[in-house]
């Protein structure tokens, strides 16, 4: 057993946990937001970027940390990080005269002195490497403040987890991650979670620009993933390339569950330890 698998499986509880929380320091409706992470935090950062454009909240821009734009106004500033360690993400709420708010599992770490105000997912803290129920937690408690109704997301994910995957993709020589909008960010943290855990050879894209080159990788033998629904025509032309198309109708961050599960199960098959992938740490930081 590993720590990865304990954690991907205890998902619905941390996020039936996530619902339950009262927090401040959330954007108000109206405010001019920037988001911002590392890796997995940056993906979750972008998903929460588009949708609280999309309903209408207020403009919203996700940058990695270390590529956030000192000189632009934003009203706050919201930072994900896992380990509240972060030197890119430290670095900016440093140097900020904006209000911050930031989301971490451990409140006992610099980051606690570094923004104005801290949400604490201790509860959803991990021990592997590999960021899975952190980054799909955090997600679910942005969603829920920006007003979507989630109640029925831990059981669906339950329900996620009980389902095999499809030997198509437990199999997949190559696996590419497609979405559109605010599953974009979902894509991307598919694909770097097969990348983490079992040094898999993955790709991600928008979904509507696969057409534009990307396709060209797809055979048989090869996965192509896609979150949410696939723009019209898709489906067929990539069925036609013989590649194994994976489509999910329910919510698609439990569809990123089912993503984990194939990281797992490849990292598994290859004789792998997903909670120590070669070259990487819980945290980078540097000097």
């Amino acid at each position: 057993m590993t720590y990865l698998r304990d954690e991907i499986a205890s998902q619905p509880e941390t996020w039936a946990r996530a619902l339950d929380l009262s927090v401040s320091g959330l954007p108000e409706p109206g405010e001019r937001v920037a988001v911002i992470g590392c890796g997995t935090s940056y993906y979750m950062a972008r998903a929460y970027a588009a949708l609280r454009e999309a309903a209408a909240l207020g403009e919203t821009d996700a940058f990695p940390a270390s590529e956030f734009p000192h000189g632009r106004h934003y009203d706050r500033v919201v930072a994900l990080s896992r380990s509240g360690t972060t030197t890119e993400v430290l670095s900016v709420l440093d140097q900020l005269a904006t209000p911050s708010v930031a989301l971490t599992a451990d409140s006992a770490t610099p980051i606690s002195d570094a923004a104005d105000e801290l949400v604490v997912l201790d509860f959803a803290d991990e021990r592997s490497v590999v960021q899975t129920r952190f980054a799909t937690s955090a997600l679910v408690l942005l969603r829920a403040s920006l007003g979507e109704s989630l109640d029925a997301l831990p059981a669906a994910a339950a329900d996620a987890l009980e389902t095999p995957l499809a030997p198509g993709l437990t199999s997949a020589e190559q696996v590419t991650f497609l979405g559109t909008g605010w599953t974009t960010g979902l894509a991307e943290e598919g694909a770097l979670k097969l990348r983490e855990a079992a040094q898999a050879w993955t790709e991600s894209y928008y979904a509507m620009e696969y057409r534009h080159g990307p396709i060209s990788i797809a055979a048989p033998g090869r996965a192509v993933w896609v979150f949410g629904a696939a723009p019209h025509g898709l489906a067929d032309d990539v069925r036609a390339t013989g590649a194994h198309l994976e489509t999910f109708a329910g919510d698609p961050l439990v569809s990123l569950v089912r993503a984990h599960l194939l990281a797992q199960a490849v990292a598994e098959s290859r004789g792998l330890n997903p909670d120590e992938p070669r070259n990487l740490t819980r945290s980078v930081i540097l000097t």
